[in-house]
């Protein structure tokens, strides 16, 4: 019985390879560091895997670009939109948005589409299947933001609120003591919302506290 021929390669062999890897530039240890590729997945497959990595808070400002993106790219790889392709969905997305008084032209559609597939991309980087130099998202640059239009209420028409709000409606009591919680405290429709018995009546010190405070700061502006 003749034992089976060794499958270890000799000197010869082991120099030969030597000589041929490094005529290709190419060192042993980068045969060991280079890994299997694997074909990307579709935007479809993925953004499920994303969507569910996330904060909720996330979830919910990505969600409806994320499904655009599955809608125009659901059948294609993460590794094969260009940055041009992405230019031309954020300036689809603009074309279709809702218009509305307050519109801005579509720029905040836009800048969170650019945003939700940058976020896409990080996790599929941070997960091994695409090179960090594969994001064509972050090479878009997401649209300049228009200066807000947002302004304070003046006295003169916040009284006239308070007024319309304590004289009219189903219940104007309640309705002023809205009014002033958010006065006061300056707190969002949340914050009214969320409020309990307990919390209204620390709120409702406070408040007293806080016009007691001003009234006393005015009267020693007149003194003086």
């Amino acid at each position: 019985m003749t034992a089976p021929p060794s499958t270890r390669p000799g000197p010869a062999e082991v120099e030969a390879a030597l000589v041929l890897l490094s005529r290709l530039g190419i060192s042993p240890a980068d045969l060991q560091q280079a890994a299997p590729t694997r074909p990307a997945p579709t935007f479809a497959a993925y953004v499920p895997v994303v969507s569910a990595a996330v904060s909720a808070g996330t979830r919910r400002v990505y969600s409806s670009y994320w499904n655009r993106i599955v809608e125009h790219w659901g059948e294609r790889r993460l590794d094969e939109p260009t940055p041009s392709e992405v230019e031309q969905l954020t300036e689809r997305v603009k074309a279709n948005v809702v218009k509305r008084r307050n519109a801005r032209g579509g720029r905040l559609a836009a800048e969170h589409l650019i945003a939700a597939m940058r976020c896409l991309y990080r996790h599929a980087i941070k997960d091994g299947l695409i090179g960090e130099g594969c994001n064509p998202a972050v090479k878009v640059a997401k649209p300049r933001r228009l200066p807000s239009t947002r302004r304070a209420v003046t006295d003169t028409r916040l009284a006239e609120i308070n007024k319309v709000a304590a004289t009219t409606g189903d219940d104007p009591g309640l309705d002023a003591i809205i009014l002033r919680l958010h006065t006061e405290t300056a707190c969002r429709r949340g914050g009214a919302l969320a409020l309990r018995f307990e919390t209204s009546i620390r709120t409702s010190v406070w408040c007293c506290c806080g016009r007691k405070a001003r009234r006393c700061a005015r009267s020693r502006c007149r003194r003086r």
